[in-house]
């Protein structure tokens, strides 16, 4: 993986402000987002699972699965919970 894995963290949370995003990773660099839509509530808009950290190694991977996750979050047109648990490749 070309960026620590804080490094890689902030790029994706920060991406989503004003909303808040988390991002874990996991040992088998597995990682998974969620996005919240109501800061007061907590709601999760999205949840993506089994995402592949070792391939994001370069701004274009990262940049190619941004796009992904905001497709995702906004064709969720009643903006319930989406858990996408398909493996990303980018």
């Amino acid at each position: 993986m070309f960026l620590s894995a804080l490094e890689l963290r902030n790029i994706i949370e920060s991406s989503f402000l004003p909303k808040r995003c988390q991002c874990t990773l996991s040992p088998d660099l597995s990682m998974t987002v969620k996005v919240y839509g109501d800061h007061e509530t907590d709601r999760v808009e999205l949840v993506v699972t089994g995402i592949k950290a070792e391939r994001l190694n370069g701004c274009r991977e990262i940049s190619d699965l941004l796009a992904e996750l905001r497709y995702d979050l906004e064709h969720n047109p009643a903006h319930q919970p989406v858990v996408d648990s398909r493996v990303k490749t980018h």
